[in-house]
């Protein structure tokens, strides 16, 4: 599992990066967990999307866990609607 931190800023993106990758690199099936994730920037946010169309094209399965308010308002906010980061984090 993948578990995003309580903050995903620009100070952390490249941290996270090195696990994510190795993570997502040695699994098949890649679930996600935002349900710590208490803030985010627009880097958070576009790490977020490269993350999932990485898994994606990877043509792993991708299981999201919890659904962050956060990272919905976020998206919204920035006019975020790509289709594949979309069917993950679609509203309920």
């Amino acid at each position: 599992m993948i578990k995003f931190p309580d903050e995903l800023t620009i100070a952390l993106v490249d941290e996270c990066k090195t696990d994510f990758l190795a993570q997502i690199d040695k699994e098949a099936a890649i679930e996600l967990d935002d349900s710590d994730l208490q803030r985010i920037d627009t880097i958070g946010v576009q790490f977020i999307i490269a993350v999932v169309t990485y898994i994606h094209a990877q043509g792993k399965e991708l299981k999201w866990t919890s659904k962050s308010t956060i990272l919905k308002d976020s998206l919204s906010q920035l006019g975020v609607n790509d289709e594949i980061v979309m069917q993950y984090i679609a509203s309920d």
